[in-house]
């Protein structure tokens, strides 16, 4: 080769080198530019400092009982945090070593992850070699989501958009943090994000609680939420999870005996809920708090200037409800209800015409009730809103559908019209009870009714039923109050007559003619439920008085002030009549019952605390005698099965109430450091017992009261004592020992013979 040749050869491959670094100088400029401008947000978004800080989701707002158990959640996605802290070490050794074992190795990109997959994935054709991304570059998509459908470039830019954020989650927050944050975004399935709404639903536990088979499906549910459910595909699920344990045991994390006994675990779902507004503890109240809530938030804003939102912004709602006691009160209804009383109305109406109406409805009131019934139905309101016709709508309710109805057995699978459903559930006694404790106000239990599921209406805030002879005890306040009788009074038990405004008279009646024509105790009238002594002290008084103290003591509710409310005749809810029979219990000071302790945001910062408004409504000797009047109706009188059936002994003062045609069975219970009111009835007035035996508020109420009294009290942790009221401290200015009144009244009573008229 001649030296000229050799010497072009040479600058040939000199120029070859130089166009190289040129073309790999510009290479790297370019890409140094691209990834500058993606940074900065040229190419679309990208995440300020601020965002990376404080990264947005839509975090489901949380309702905790005073025990701090969380009852319920209000979300658009149900996702809860939880700290690092929080968390089991299974569920974070099982993450790891499925989804990126060199974690704590790298800075938010796994080299050796990407050249595995340029070289298996993309030039070896292998799609099982599994993918390069790192926790925290999936931790940067969930949180900083790809947009739909993107085309090849789209992809490419958002890929070095996830490194860029990746990297820069490593520098502003520690692994742990991320970890957690990664748990906290991901998708679980069956309306749960995030790992603390999983382990509730799926196992009803905390993160922290979570064992190593248990962490291992829930981590394996991460590629396919759906394909893997252990609910719905539990051969899938299982195969999945051992999977993840044989990566847990390939990275050390379990030895090869615990693999092998945890893979042969059977997968156990009889904990699994799913978690929605008409599920869990407390339904009634949750949903009333959720109105509530959202007229809060319509006046509160955030520091950037918007409103709150309880579906997204994770706020905590702290309530005034004790967790074990919800579920007492939640279980002594669904017991007596479900196991003595419904059965009793089913066969009470077996085989009767027009059954479950009252026997003066016709064909054509029941026809109407019906229509009524259709008209405010779910089903109805959706029909109408696509446009039917009222025609076709009513057509629709007589055609035989296949439908899922409640039953105290569970949810019965069934087919009939709808129009028949609307009469099946025609049949069901709905309860209302609110317990409360009456020094604070706190409202410790509230049951609307049998299953939110399939009965919204609220009978304790929004149902306003006749309160029949729990009103009694308004008129005696009044009489105690004004200083003219006492629990030892004696009246005559003998009709009393009212002229009405029409020119006619009106004469209430006795239930019975129990020692009718006598002179009666006060104590002993109420613990009878005597009405001719309620109608004797209207009289003495009068209606508008009688208001009055009923409105000091708590009741909102419109009454007119006429002579029928001595027997009971208003209607009133039952969280009216629990609040103002507290003021009994709390010596004469009324507090208004209240759900809410304080609202704080995700960060746990107090937005708003709340506190019981109270007002003196009667004097402290009134509420102690009303005590000793009601007393006696536990001790003797209507509420005496307290002590035969249940056998409670403690001090317990307590008004029945019975409304007309046994509509409505009322009990209203009264102890030092609980006060429970609980009412039982139909949907509708015309549906009843057809006798006072099964229809007084003395068999429909009262049992619930006492069987929910009894799990308070078998449960020592919640402090509930059976001690006595007590008396004022100033010494009483009335005798409420009978005898010694008796024999007092008698001394000071002058003969005119003896004495020498």
């Amino acid at each position: 080769m001649s030296t000229e040749t050799k010497k072009g050869s040479n600058n040939n491959f000199s120029k070859y080198i130089h166009d190289f670094w040129i073309i790999y100088a510009c290479s790297c400029v370019l890409v140094f530019f691209i990834f500058v401008f993606i940074s900065i947000g040229w190419f679309g978004f990208m995440p300020t400092f601020e965002e990376l800080e404080n990264p947005k989701s839509n975090l489901a707002s949380e309702v905790y009982s005073a025990d701090l158990v969380v009852l319920g959640k209000y979300y658009i996605e149900n996702r809860s945090i939880s700290h690092y802290s929080e968390l089991s070490p299974h569920i974070v050794n099982a993450l790891i070593a499925t989804e990126d074992a060199r974690f704590e190795e790298h800075s938010g990109i796994d080299m050796r992850s990407l050249f595995r997959v340029l070289f298996k994935n993309v030039i070896g054709g292998n799609r099982g070699a599994g993918g390069g991304s790192t926790i925290t570059q999936q931790l940067a998509k969930n949180l900083f989501p790809r947009q739909e459908h993107p085309g090849f470039f789209s992809i490419f830019f958002r890929k070095i958009k996830e490194w860029i954020i990746a990297i820069k989650l490593e520098r502003n927050y520690t692994k742990e943090e991320i970890l957690a944050m990664y748990l906290n975004t991901v998708d679980f399935g069956s309306q749960s994000f995030g790992i603390k709404s999983a382990t509730k639903t799926y196992f009803n536990k905390t993160p922290a609680q979570l064992t190593i088979e248990e962490a291992a499906l829930l981590v394996g549910m991460l590629q396919a939420p759906t394909r893997y459910n252990p609910v719905r595909n539990p051969a899938r699920a299982t195969a999945r999870r051992e999977v993840v344990l044989n990566q847990m045991k390939k990275y050390n994390y379990i030895n090869e005996k615990q693999y092998d006994s945890l893979k042969e675990i059977k997968i156990d779902m009889s904990k699994y809920i799913l978690q929605d507004q008409n599920t869990g503890r407390a339904t009634y109240l949750r949903e009333y708090l959720r109105t509530y809530l959202s007229e809060w938030c319509a006046k509160h804003k955030k520091p950037d200037g918007t409103q709150y939102n309880i579906y997204k912004d994770g706020l905590k709602i702290y309530t005034t409800i004790n967790s074990k006691m919800q579920k007492y009160a939640e279980d002594a209804m669904f017991e007596y209800l479900g196991k003595e009383l419904q059965p009793q109305f089913f066969q009470h109406w077996k085989g009767v015409k027009r059954a479950p109406f009252d026997w003066t409805m016709t064909d054509e009131d029941i026809k109407k009730l019906m229509n009524q019934s259709m008209k405010r139905s779910e089903r109805y309101a959706n029909l109408k809103a696509q446009g039917y016709s009222d025609v076709l709508i009513k057509k629709s309710f007589e055609i035989p559908t296949h439908m899922t109805v409640f039953s105290y057995k569970g949810s019965h699978d069934t087919i009939m019209t709808p129009m028949d459903s609307i009469k099946y559930y025609k049949y069901f006694l709905q309860p209302g009870l609110m317990s409360v404790e009456p020094q604070t106000g706190y409202v410790r239990a509230y049951v609307g009714g049998i299953d939110y599921r399939y009965f919204k209406y609220d009978h304790v805030s929004m149902g306003r039923r006749q309160v029949g002879s729990t009103f009694k005890p308004f008129l005696y306040t009044l009489a105690m109050q004004e200083g003219e009788f006492s629990p030892c009074s004696k009246v005559p038990n003998v009709p009393v007559s009212f002229d009405m405004p029409d020119g006619t008279k009106w004469t209430p009646r006795n239930s019975s003619d129990d020692r009718e024509g006598e002179m009666v105790t006060l104590k002993w009238a109420l613990a009878n439920s005597v009405n001719y002594i309620s109608a004797y002290l209207m009289k003495r008084y009068s209606p508008l008085a009688v208001v009055k103290i009923a409105q000091k003591m708590g009741i909102k509710s419109p009454i007119t002030p006429v002579y029928s409310i001595c027997l009971g005749t208003p209607d009133l809810s039952v969280y009216e009549m629990t609040g103002a029979f507290s003021t009994f219990a709390n010596k004469g000071v009324h507090i208004e019952p209240i759900f809410i302790t304080r609202i704080e945001d995700k960060n746990g910062n107090i937005l708003e605390s709340f506190t019981p408004k109270t007002q003196e409504a009667v004097s402290e000797e009134t509420a102690y005698l009303m005590t000793l009047l009601m007393k006696g109706v536990v001790e003797s009188g209507t509420g005496a099965r307290l002590r035969s059936t249940y056998k409670l002994t403690n001090p317990i003062a307590g008004k029945t109430g019975t409304t007309q045609n046994n509509s409505d069975g009322w009990f209203m219970g009264v102890t030092p450091y609980l006060v429970t009111g609980v009412w039982v009835g139909n949907e509708d007035r015309s549906v009843h017992f057809r006798t006072i035996t099964y229809g007084q508020g003395a068999h429909m109420a009262l049992p619930i009261w006492a069987k929910y009294m009894l799990k308070v009290y078998a449960d020592k942790s919640l402090g509930i004592k059976k001690d006595d009221f007590e008396p004022p401290a100033k010494e009483l200015s009335v005798e409420i020992n009978c005898d010694k009144y008796e024999s007092k009244r008698k001394k000071d009573t002058k003969d005119p013979f003896k004495d020498g008229l």
